[in-house]
């Protein structure tokens, strides 16, 4: 949601820009809306669903539950295909999810009270490529965008009358074959990964109570990190037999106003995000200050409970860049979110955005010190900020001091 100070925003009207943003961040997301609401300024709505579904988490285990259709046919994966979404503005995200209206509707998370409605929304799930499907609403969606953190915007929305699968859902045989079978859902999320499937199609299949043996509707939001933590904590058991790194390894990139700089660190397998939203940022404040959450080999112990679905997205990252090098090393990940980021997108953004800085040549450097000297050239928050709240530069500080004693 948009922080609004309603004296500021009336003096302002989006032409002063009296938040410190580069755009209005309210302003951009009615032009999005208003390009397409000719489109679905109707109850009934057809089109080529990406595909996509959508589950909530308020009132669970009651839950909003929906398919995702737009007002267009034909290649419409575009809409709902966060992984490959590498060159997007801001403004194209809101657009995307703006054509995808929502049709939904109150209901058990356990599926087997499900009835029709449910079965078609499943199969609608099932579908590796887009399907011709139909919604009938109670009434003209309302066109909201409402950006999360976590899961990519949901758009227009309505009360669900009817809903309906036209086309054949186009589902892969390992699909239909994992989904049948009874696997624990960790077993299942892993089967599908290591076949090659898109991580957000697992997600899609999580959410629609395709998976596991107890089979529930899943929240978006808890799939995504749900997925992101599974395939996680399984690729860090595989890099823990690898060979550390041998130099201190620095990598950047700057993705839709979020810097990303990635430390890797040659020594056994840890992991670190340090975030910050600067002032004049969405969530930012006049004194920002760092947020974190860290593991060692063993692992995170609970929840991420500061950075939240950040962290998983980065670290499935990270891991996934060790496995492809077969190396391990201890990785700092610093996010720094600047003005420019005036509304979430999800949780994607950060996977692509630390994918992406890897992809990089890196800078190499035999020392930490060196390496932190270098970071500090990039980030604007000072960096001691950081380094006060790093659990992981607290461990190699320590490490120095014990050696230099001979403990």
């Amino acid at each position: 949601m948009i922080k609004v100070n309603s004296k500021l925003c009336a003096i302002c009207k989006g032409r002063k820009l009296l938040c410190g943003r580069p755009v209005c961040p309210i302003l951009e997301r009615f032009r999005a809306v208003q390009e397409v609401t000719p489109l679905i300024n109707r109850e009934d709505i057809f089109g080529s669903s990406p595909p996509s579904i959508f589950v909530g988490e308020y009132g669970y285990p009651k839950v909003r539950l929906g398919p995702l259709v737009p007002p267009i046919e034909g290649e419409t994966s575009y809409l709902d295909s966060p992984n490959s979404w590498e060159n997007v503005t801001i403004r194209d995200v809101l657009r995307y999810r703006s054509l995808l209206v929502m049709g939904q509707v109150k209901v058990d998370v356990d599926v087997r009270k499900s009835g029709r409605l449910i079965e078609s929304i499943q199969e609608l799930a099932l579908s590796s490529k887009p399907v011709d499907s139909e919604i009938l609403l109670k009434g003209k969606p309302i066109i909201k965008v409402l950006p999360s953190e976590f899961a990519p915007p949901v758009g227009p929305r309505g009360a669900l009358r009817k809903f309906e699968v036209v086309d054949n859902p186009k589902v892969p045989r390992k699909v239909d074959y994992v989904v049948s079978d009874e696997l624990k859902a960790k077993d299942a999320i892993i089967t599908l990964y290591e076949a090659g499937f898109d991580e957000y199609y697992i997600i899609r299949l999580l959410s629609a109570g395709l998976l596991g043996i107890r089979r529930k509707l899943v929240p978006t939001r808890w799939s995504i990190t749900a997925v992101q933590d599974t395939i996680g904590s399984y690729l860090r058991k595989i890099i823990l037999e690898y060979e550390p790194i041998e130099k201190y390894e620095l990598y950047f990139y700057e993705f839709l106003g979020n810097k990303y700089v990635v430390l890797l660190i040659p020594r056994r397998y840890s992991f670190e995000l340090l975030e910050v939203w600067l002032k004049g940022s969405l969530f930012g404040s006049d004194e920002p200050s760092v947020i974190h959450d860290y593991e060692d080999f063993r692992g995170i112990r609970g929840y991420a409970e500061e950075t939240s679905g950040a962290y998983y997205a980065a670290r499935l990252s990270v891991l996934e860049y060790l496995r492809r090098r077969k190396k391990q090393a201890s990785a700092i990940v610093f996010r720094e979110v600047t003005p420019a980021y005036y509304a979430p997108v999800g949780v994607w953004q950060i996977r692509v955005g630390v994918r992406k800085a890897l992809e990089k040549m890196p800078k190499t450097f035999e020392a930490l010190t060196e390496a932190l000297n270098e970071v500090r050239k990039i980030l604007q928050h000072p960096l001691d900020k950081y380094l006060e709240r790093s659990w992981l530069i607290k461990q190699l500080r320590q490490r120095s001091i014990e050696a230099f004693l001979g403990v």
